[in-house]
């Protein structure tokens, strides 16, 4: 698969019929997102078939992809304590130049070109440039789609160094019973990680036949356990550690491994870890399979811009809060990729993070979590930058016409 083709897309209205289920989703508090005072939560919002057929209109679409909150449950992802300071130390941009391919763009093109609706870069921790469009704010909760999967393995090395999950090579059956006898029997979290279980998956968004498509039909029944089953059933296709091939089932099943392992919900656990320790601004939310059950691994995390740059500051700085990793020792190099199959094949990816893809990133050692439609968080430890983009393509893959990673790394080099 190609890079593009690699993350994920979920959504569905509020009150929507699909499949013949009526669904309607509230805040877990109770209280609605007009009442906690939510500046976009009246906005009309579109459908799962929209959103994968690439067929939203354009307001519709980013009014869609900052209301993810009302297309299924969610659980809170809780903030709290003293707020980690971002100071201002504007830099500029407007006046940056880069080749993409064999034309030059500015600022503005890619704005524009990829249809960014947000954009935060960060320089040693300062705030170096930072703008909001199509009405976003920096209280908008924008969709993670697959940057989520990026946190979710996060999560996992956090629950090996707490000595809650037993290292890389424990057993994806010992915490998630449910896929014993499965072809998940035999399987570690580093294959998980790597998404290299050999496992079958095809993870093509467009195709109402696909194994994405299948997990997708499973999280809007809402029915506890549906996920695994759809994983369950799957047949293997290689032995694992032997093939890479990207799946948001494989990140479903790391997160039902960690909540196996840590004994409660990941947005508890992000919460508790990350989330406040670190302070994080704003509360975030996270889809749920069903009303109070599991977190979606792979998607369905909405927050705010600058909590997203946060989140990357963390991870540059190797997990550390108040002096103190959180993460095991070496675990984000590791974890930034590349890796090696379990026969020495070099793969250019990570424990669901991407390896930079052009010889700049390479250089510099950068790496990314990356969303379908526009979604990043770019780490760059070289030049201790940041970078943060909400984007609203209208399609799932294919609709960059500038390759976000030159723009990032155009940043980079032009930052003081």
């Amino acid at each position: 698969m190609t890079r593009q083709d690699a993350t994920t897309l979920t959504g569905l209205r509020p009150l929507a019929l699909w499949t013949g289920v009526l669904m309607i989703s509230v805040l877990p508090t109770g209280l609605s997102a007009q009442e906690n005072g939510y500046p976009h939560a009246d906005e009309p919002i579109g459908t799962v078939e929209e959103m994968y057929g690439g067929k939203l209109l354009p307001d519709e679409a980013v009014s869609t992809f900052r209301n993810i909150d009302r297309l299924f449950p969610v659980r809170t992802i809780e903030a709290g304590g003293e707020v980690h300071s971002l100071p201002n130390a504007p830099q500029d941009l407007e006046s940056l130049t880069f080749v993409s391919g064999e034309k030059t763009y500015d600022l503005y093109d890619f704005l524009a070109l990829d249809n960014i609706t947000a954009l935060l870069v960060l320089k040693d921790g300062k705030i170096a440039y930072e703008t909001y469009q199509r009405g976003n704010t920096p209280e908008t909760r924008w969709m993670s789609m697959s940057i989520a999967k990026s946190i979710t393995s996060t999560l996992a090395a956090i629950a090996i160094e707490d000595g809650r999950l037993d290292g890389l090579d424990a057993q994806v059956t010992e915490y998630v019973p449910s896929l014993k006898g499965s072809a998940y029997d035999g399987v570690s979290v580093r294959d998980v990680l790597m998404m290299a279980s050999g496992v079958a998956w095809n993870e093509t968004y467009t195709d109402p036949a696909s194994d994405r498509r299948a997990l997708l039909k499973a999280q809007i029944s809402q029915e506890p356990g549906s996920l695994m089953e759809v994983m369950a059933a799957l047949p293997r296709a290689a032995e694992p550690g032997m093939r890479n091939n990207y799946s948001t089932g494989e990140t479903q099943v790391l997160a039902e491994v960690v909540r196996g392992a840590v004994g409660k919900p990941l947005a508890d656990y992000l919460s508790e870890k990350i989330w406040k320790p670190y302070g994080m601004e704003a509360d975030a939310n996270w889809w749920l399979d069903s009303p109070d059950g599991a977190e979606i691994g792979g998607s369905g995390i909405s927050a705010t811009l600058r909590d997203y740059g946060r989140f990357g500051l963390f991870i540059l700085d190797e997990g550390r809060i108040d002096g103190q990793s959180v993460l095991p020792e070496g675990w984000v190099r590791e974890a930034a990729g590349p890796s090696e199959l379990a026969d020495g094949k070099p793969l250019d990816y990570g424990y669901m993070w991407w390896t930079g893809w052009t010889e700049a990133s390479k250089a510099d050692g950068a790496f990314a979590a990356v969303g379908i439609q526009g979604q990043n968080i770019y780490i760059n430890p070289a030049k201790n930058v940041v970078i943060v983009t909400f984007g609203a393509q209208p399609k799932p893959v294919g609709k960059e016409p500038i390759d976000p990673m030159v723009f990032f790394d155009a940043v980079s080099a032009a930052l003081k």
